[in-house]
């Protein structure tokens, strides 16, 4: 057997190895320096929550009014919808294809629909954002029972051209509040 003792092995044999983990470990932090602009100094939390707050905000008010351009708009060209229950995933334009009706009635004065959210997870950067909890739907039908759905869910956001949009919506299991 050739074993060598790790005292005979070469400095940057042995120091190589941790060298590489601890560049690893500080790869996140250097990412979100880039990310706010600074090394110093973090984003400004409170700000990018208000942004993030105003965000969300017109998700429902586009909900609540049936303004279904308004609602896609808050979504990235490229966004896609994961779906826990049904086990998958797909483009959302093709998600907001098969919700276009509901808002159409919500537009009509047909239905009346609400959707509030709860977080219980705020990862932010300064152009990036994944947000985790809950939203509640209701739909109340003047000719049917309400819907009323707590979902679980995660939202990946990015701020482009000095917009909030969305890039992946995975809805999970039925939640409480």
């Amino acid at each position: 057997m050739n074993a060598h003792p790790a005292s005979s092995m070469p400095l940057f044999a042995r120091v190589l190895p941790a060298l590489l983990v601890a560049a690893l470990l500080l790869f996140p932090t250097a990412a979100l320096a880039q990310d706010t602009g600074t090394a110093s100094a973090g984003p400004d939390r409170a700000a990018i929550l208000a942004e993030l707050d105003a965000y969300w905000a017109e998700v429902s008010r586009t909900v609540a009014e049936g303004d279904f351009e308004g609602y896609a708009a808050t979504y990235h060209d490229d966004a896609v919808l994961v779906s826990g229950a049904g086990g998958v995933s797909y483009p959302i334009t093709t998600a907001l294809s098969g919700w276009k009706p509901d808002f159409d009635r919500t537009k009509q004065g047909d239905v009346s629909v609400s959707v509030s959210f709860q977080f219980t997870e705020r990862l932010i950067g300064a152009t990036t954002a994944h947000e985790s909890g809950l939203f509640r739907y209701r739909m109340d039908a003047p000719d049917g029972d309400p819907i009323d759905a707590t979902v679980h869910f995660e939202a990946l956001l990015i701020k482009k051209d000095g917009r909030w949009l969305m890039l992946m919506e995975r809805q999970m299991q039925p939640g409480s509040e």
